[in-house]
């Protein structure tokens, strides 16, 4: 495999943003924008050919979609209590609206504000956890049956004990899950029934930075997303709205 510095990395970027519209090379595979990238440069997928590639990859994304990226799965601590499926789900799970006699908990919750029915995170920084938070005050009105279950089940007390997740295994989860990366962004557009990209976006993030990882969490950029019912707990995600991957590097430049 040919090894290549990053600014010869850089150069072929730059010709490629100057290609304009590009056919997806992978008509039908949900990652064909990536794979579309990866084939003009030459490189192998998710195999990035330069010095110390250990620590960088490559990152696509297109401009034209509002969906959540998954940024890594991580169950709450204390995880021998395994809170979702042993407190979450029992204690504050709802009918599960398409499997009879089973329970749901299903929510995305972040720092900004409280969901409808009363979840939200909180970055205590004294204890160096990012905590999960129930506020019965601030349930809506549509959950009022609901609201009345939690109060025979549980009472309505803020949640005890509290899942949470601390900074520094947070910080080594991401920071082996958030590389220094090439991040490029890409329009879309449709003609005659084939799919075309344009590359018009390249940035070099550096750094993964605890700190704004947090903040992003407080704005509503990183959101925590539960999905779990009674039979299977698919996991807890941290997940990050599209365009704010660059607010969680200390380091971003952009390549004009």
């Amino acid at each position: 495999m040919e090894l290549i510095s990053k600014e010869v990395l850089i150069r072929r970027l730059k010709n490629i943003r100057k290609m304009g519209w590009i056919p997806n090379a992978r008509p039908g595979n949900v990652g064909g924008i990536g794979n579309t990238l990866e084939d003009l440069l030459g490189i192998e997928e998710n195999n990035l050919p330069i010095p110390n590639a250990a620590e960088w990859e490559l990152k696509c994304q297109r401009l034209d979609t509002s969906s959540l990226t998954t940024l890594f799965h991580m169950e709450p601590s204390p995880r021998a209590i395994r809170f979702v499926p042993k407190m979450m789900l029992p204690l504050y799970g709802w009918k599960h609206k398409d499997i009879p006699n089973e329970k749901s908990f299903r929510q995305t919750i972040n720092g900004l504000s409280r969901t409808d029915r009363g979840f939200k995170v909180v970055i205590d920084r004294d204890s160096r956890k990012v905590l999960v938070s129930f506020d019965a005050s601030t349930v809506g009105k549509k959950h009022s049956e609901w609201l009345k279950s939690i109060k025979s089940r549980v009472g309505l007390k803020e949640l005890d004990p509290q899942p949470y997740w601390g900074f520094d295994d947070l910080f080594h989860k991401a920071g082996t899950k958030l590389l220094n990366c090439f991040y490029i962004r890409a329009e879309v557009k449709h003609e005659n029934e084939r799919e075309y990209f344009r590359y018009t976006e390249i940035m070099i993030l550096r750094k993964f930075s605890l700190n704004n990882f947090l903040r992003s969490i407080e704005r509503g950029f990183v959101l925590i997303d539960f999905d779990a019912r009674t039979k299977h707990n698919h996991g807890t995600k941290f997940r990050l709205k599209q365009d704010m991957l660059p607010t969680l590097y200390g380091d971003v430049k952009r390549i004009d």
